[in-house]
């Protein structure tokens, strides 16, 4: 019988008890003592809502436009990177799943599929996600590749100049590439179900890394991205460019000015800094900083549709999801996403309603 799932702590405790502990420690742990992801937990749990009565909500919309697309959902998916270790063929379904509804899904660099791949079964609903590393010459490359694919938005991932010591990840032994040693082969096997299915799809990798041409190495040094580097990134994408990783005002108004076309206010769900500040804060801030309509993008510590409400209210123009996503599959593959998925759209509108709301707030009508 497949897993029902009711809330993200239900995906969560069903993925802890299915997944390898190694995997598992990867995909829920943060930097540090996770004192970051405490407090934006916290702080997101603090902001309120306003219910309102006799408001005729019979008719609700929860669909958001974002860009060309108008979305059928009001969040999407973050990049997140080795997707499959969560299960096998999970970047497909959220490929697809975003194809469903018209949002976009991110495709990480590090993705356990091809961005190629993606983008088709995605239908286009799918964003480039770049690092820059070592001297930026390899992340030219990716940037043409994206091109050629035909990706019309970009991801410039920023907060992570160098990769954040995550405790649990290291205590595992979490390789990119994966390896297997001793510990790692007995988790796996006192997780057989997940080794089994993870053994006849073939092992996750890094699949745009697949060539001489294209090399990746997670610990390299990605500290000499700088403004400079931003505009000739500016200079040479046509498309939409989304700034990731942002949480002070100034740098968001630089990066405006810079020609940035959209900003993702986030602390990379607390795997980076663990003292940073929580983002639903900042995104409230960069807001009455940048004016009503620069457009503002939102993840970190969303874990309900309450939560969609919550970003919305403090300035967000459109949210993504990353975490609950990947332990929804782990919890029931295709029907656990379905289920995660859709208890979301169902909160977010249950929540309008309660709110006296017909549509996301801070909604506008002008494309952006």
């Amino acid at each position: 019988m497949g897993a029902t799932i009711h809330s993200y702590d239900d995906a969560r405790r069903i993925a802890r008890r299915r997944l390898p502990w190694m995997v598992f420690d990867y995909i829920d742990g943060a930097a540090g003592n996770g004192v970051a992801e405490a407090r934006n937990l916290a702080a997101l749990r603090d902001v309120e809502l306003q219910p309102r009565v006799l408001r005729n909500v019979a008719r609700r919309d929860i669909g958001v436009q974002v860009f060309e697309h108008a979305g059928q959902a009001p969040f999407g998916i973050s990049p997140m990177g080795m997707c499959n270790l969560s299960g096998p063929g999970a970047d497909v379904m959220l490929a697809r799943i975003a194809a469903k509804h018209q949002v976009p899904v991110g495709v990480s660099t590090v993705a356990s599929t091809s961005l190629e791949t993606m983008i088709e079964e995605a239908q286009g609903h799918a964003w480039f996600q770049l690092y820059f590393s070592g001297d930026g010459s390899g992340t030219a490359k990716l940037v043409e590749r994206a091109k050629t694919a035909g990706y019309k938005t970009l991801i410039m991932t920023l907060d992570v100049p160098e990769v954040g010591r995550r405790p649990r990840e290291l205590r595992r032994g979490f390789k990119m590439p994966f390896r297997i040693g001793p510990m790692q082969f007995i988790d796996f096997a006192l997780h057989p179900r997940w080794s089994l299915s993870s053994l006849m799809a073939g092992a996750p990798d890094l699949a745009n890394f697949q060539t001489p041409e294209f090399t990746f190495d997670r610990t390299e040094s990605r500290a000499a991205a700088d403004w400079d580097f931003l505009k000739r990134l500016r200079d040479s994408w046509d498309g939409h460019l989304v700034a990731k990783g942002v949480t002070d005002v100034d740098d968001a108004l630089q990066l405006k000015a810079q020609g940035v076309d959209a900003i993702q206010v986030s602390t990379h769900g607390g795997r980076q800094l663990d003292s940073a500040p929580p983002p639903i804060l900042a995104l409230k801030r960069i807001r009455d900083a940048i004016g009503p309509q620069y457009p503002l993008f939102y993840d970190t510590g969303m874990r309900s549709g309450e939560d969609v409400v919550k970003a919305y209210q403090m300035g967000a123009d459109f949210v993504f999801f990353g975490r609950g996503m990947q332990f929804a599959i782990a919890a029931g593959g295709r029907d656990g996403l379905e289920q995660y998925w859709n208890l979301l759209a169902d909160e977010t509108s249950l929540t309008l309603a309660q709110m006296g709301l017909t549509t996301l707030p801070n909604r506008s009508d002008v494309t952006r």
